[in-house]
């Protein structure tokens, strides 16, 4: 195998993936390049604004991707696309944009004058790289420095189509 700089190979693949994604209405919220066990991983997960994300958008996504992604990268890999999962943690501060809105368990590394909590659930009003992030919690805005804050994940519920197909 060649030697690459994963960086750049991210930052080549990365827009690729974004306007594919597009297409189908959904955003990457996290695309990760990993080895594990002398294999090379590429997972990508994907959201969208408007439906949850099913088997067939993960497969659609891969079909649209194999062949730019295998001419893209010049080694043996893996493609793994899937939805982020209930239980799993921001990773990027785009999130915080994305998920405005959006009811959230956020964990504190120490506590803030405005809750005595180091876990509780908010809804996420704002991001802002300067000031961090911006939520309601018991009905009172309060402003979190991004320093301050362990983890942030999603609280939505699963919302099921009760639209019976006919």
């Amino acid at each position: 195998m060649q030697e690459f700089n994963k960086r750049e190979l991210l930052q080549t693949i990365v827009p690729v993936i974004e306007n594919t994604a597009m297409r189908y209405n959904l955003i990457p919220l996290e695309v990760a390049f990993e080895k594990e066990n002398n294999k090379w991983f590429l997972r990508i997960f994907i959201w969208s604004s408007d439906h949850n994300v099913s088997h067939l958008d993960c497969e659609n996504i891969s079909r649209s991707l194999g062949d730019m992604l295998d001419e893209l990268i010049p080694f043996k890999y893996y493609l793994e696309v899937s939805s982020p999962g209930l239980d799993r943690r921001f990773k990027s501060e785009k999130e915080y944009i994305i998920f405005r809105g959006h009811d959230v368990i956020i964990k504190l590394k120490n506590s803030i004058p405005e809750t005595d909590l180091k876990k509780f659930e908010a809804k996420l009003i704002d991001y802002n790289e300067s000031f961090g992030v911006k939520v309601e919690l018991n009905g009172q805005e309060v402003i979190i420095p991004m320093e301050k804050i362990h983890s942030t994940k999603l609280n939505d519920k699963i919302e099921i189509n009760k639209n019976k197909e006919k």
